[in-house]
């Protein structure tokens, strides 16, 4: 019975021994191929159209192209996957990368859109009142300028009225030509 004991401590025996570790050396890569170990540089071209030279007002440039190196060449120090020579993709330009996104950030854009929709309702909502402003305004002008032109025929109206009012009340008598061709005759009974 105390055999069955010493099974099992044999069983742990066997997984008590160390395994030996080897190191196997990476096959260098390419000579041709430096991409794995080093990133290339990023060169734009820039299309410059004419201009006075800043130095001298009497020199003009025609226009072409100007290279600029944004980024220099730089080592990959990011390890390779193990037993391969897998190329590192080139380095992203940081204006085409994509943004980080959190939470907060997720939050922070949908209450800008929300704000710019609400924005933009009320920009119509004010463009519609200010076109109605616009209308009023134009009916206001043209009802003062009916006025004034009202006041001026009443104060004429007033002026005149005023003239006949102060005239002598008695009316010139109308004159009655006779009848015949007789003349008067003044001594008649």
């Amino acid at each position: 019975m105390k055999t069955y004991h010493l099974i099992p401590l044999l069983f742990l025996t066997a997984c008590s021994t160390t395994p030996k570790l080897t190191l196997q050396p990476l096959p260098p890569p390419l000579a041709a191929d430096n991409s794995a170990v080093r990133y290339p540089e990023i060169i734009n071209a820039y299309h410059i159209g004419r201009y006075v030279d800043p130095n001298d007002d009497l020199v003009m440039h025609e226009q072409h192209v100007v290279y600029r190196v944004e980024e220099n060449t730089r080592w990959d120090f990011h390890p390779g996957a193990i037993g391969s020579s897998a190329t590192s993709p080139s380095p992203r330009d940081a204006a085409f990368s994509a943004l980080p996104v959190n939470d907060a950030v997720l939050a922070e854009v949908n209450a800008q859109r929300l704000a710019t929709t609400q924005i933009m309702l009320e920009a119509r909502t004010l463009s519609a009142a200010l076109a109605q402003f616009q209308a009023a305004l134009q009916q206001t002008k043209t009802n003062l300028q009916e006025t004034a032109v009202l006041r001026a025929t009443v104060n004429t109206m007033r002026k005149r009225l005023d003239a006949l009012e102060t005239a002598p009340t008695q009316l010139p008598q109308p004159f009655i030509a006779p009848s015949t061709n007789e003349p008067p005759d003044s001594l008649s009974p």
